[in-house]
């Protein structure tokens, strides 16, 4: 199948799982995996940060996050259609007692900063207090601009507020800004990596930054069911993606940007492109035939009247090639 719902779908090549097989493992609640430990230290010395802890979903590692910045009845501010407000099952609120704010992102994926500061609660009896700026990066496909991240640090230091990044897709970012991890991590207090998603292991995410917030977060880990045991296989494909998997992320962009003129040659509606996703838009009443047009050759997509197509390393040119034509031969009948 040729699969564009996600770059979740993807599966561990042979070399990857070669060393998931010969990974050295120990008891990662006692802290003895060697392999976890092995792969913490060495994202923390990517990203610049004091450290890092493994844990098994992106989703867990940005519930521990916030559990760590937030007390309850404290607060939160977001995107309306940030990851960790709409999409994560209101963890923050159902099981920290954790109050998210949500406000509108620009069209560039940025939260406003003066509609942040119309946001922040006065220390007041009557309402929660605010603690945390939360941001997303990639935004929905679109990448920070690094001077927003820049005021955005500056604007949370004068505020006395944390600021964390849901960095799902953090590396697309930064093969876009041509920097290293570390540039951009030091702009918050603490971010998270997906690594099952572009990077393409089959499980896992890392929450990073300093050792004090650490050392919370590991309770709140071991709190939420993260604490694992030999956990150290999947740690070892952890490793494997960050050391082979962070430039390759630009075919990825490219396999995009080639898809979209692609479909735009096909005759399809494409709003935009951004790093690894597409977004065409379908006539409402084609959605449903269409999905089990392309599904019948092969063709995986989430069809909706606005569609996300995205690119990741199970898929190459020459599928994408099957695809754009599958798209022009179905609106052209």
């Amino acid at each position: 199948m040729i699969d564009l719902r996600s770059d979740t779908v993807t599966r561990p090549g042979r070399a990857m799982l070669e060393e998931m097989m010969h990974a050295p493992t120990g008891d990662d609640v006692y802290g003895d995996d060697p392999s976890v430990n092995a792969l913490q230290d060495e994202a923390a010395t990517l990203a610049g940060k004091e450290a890092a802890l493994f844990l098994p979903t992106g989703t867990q590692a940005n519930l521990v996050a916030l559990l760590s910045h937030c007390q309850r009845g404290d607060e939160y501010i977001a995107g309306q259609l940030a990851h960790n407000y709409l999409f994560e099952a209101g963890g923050a609120a159902v099981l920290g007692s954790i109050q998210p704010q949500p406000i509108d992102a620009a069209p560039d994926g940025t939260l406003p900063l003066e509609t942040v500061a119309a946001k922040i609660k006065a220390d007041d009896i009557h309402f929660a207090r605010t603690r945390l700026l939360s941001l997303e990066n990639t935004h929905n496909g679109k990448v920070l601009p690094r001077d927003y991240l820049q005021a955005a640090r500056q604007f949370t230091r004068e505020r006395g507020l944390g600021l964390h990044v849901d960095g799902a897709r953090l590396f697309n970012a930064v093969v876009e800004y041509g920097c290293p991890l570390e540039t951009v991590a030091r702009e918050c207090d603490s971010f998270t990596i997906c690594l099952s998603k572009g990077l393409g292991a089959p499980a896992g995410a890392l929450l990073l930054g300093s050792k004090t917030f650490i050392a919370r977060a590991l309770r709140w880990r071991k709190m939420t069911g993260g604490g694992m045991r030999q956990a150290g296989i999947l740690a070892a494909a952890g490793r494997y993606a960050l050391r082979n998997n962070i430039e390759r992320l630009q075919e990825d962009h490219a396999n995009a940007a080639w898809l979209a003129d692609a479909l735009r040659n096909a005759g399809a509606d494409v709003s935009r492109q951004d790093t690894n996703m597409v977004f065409v838009r379908i006539p409402a009443e084609d959605v449903s035939a269409f999905r089990e047009y392309l599904r019948q050759r092969g063709i995986l997509i989430n069809a909706a009247p606005v569609t996300r197509l995205v690119t990741h390393l199970d898929v190459n040119r020459s599928q994408l090639e099957q695809v754009a034509l599958r798209w022009q031969h179905f609106f052209n009948r």
